[in-house]
């Protein structure tokens, strides 16, 4: 999610997979995968920006809980240590 702001500056997280296509004229329009379009104040470059950092944050979370899994302990059960 990512944030931007209503023309009339109020905030609004909005789903940064579901943007289709940015446009400025001289609004910035965002059209999303459904077609519904949202103009907001933020430019352009500044929504590609937090995106970029969205999918950037996404990907270092996904390698740290992979590393922190990977360095885990595992229980290992020793021969002869079976309780049944």
């Amino acid at each position: 999610m990512i944030l931007v702001h209503r023309l009339r500056g109020e905030p609004m997280f909005l789903n940064a997979d579901l943007i289709e296509f940015i446009e400025s004229t001289p609004d910035t329009v965002i059209t999303l995968a459904d077609g519904r379009k949202l103009v907001v104040s933020d430019t352009p470059e500044e929504i590609i920006e937090r995106a970029t950092m969205f999918r950037a944050s996404v990907i270092v979370a996904s390698d740290e809980l992979r590393d922190s899994q990977h360095l885990a302990p595992t229980l290992t059960l020793l021969p002869g240590t079976n309780e049944q």
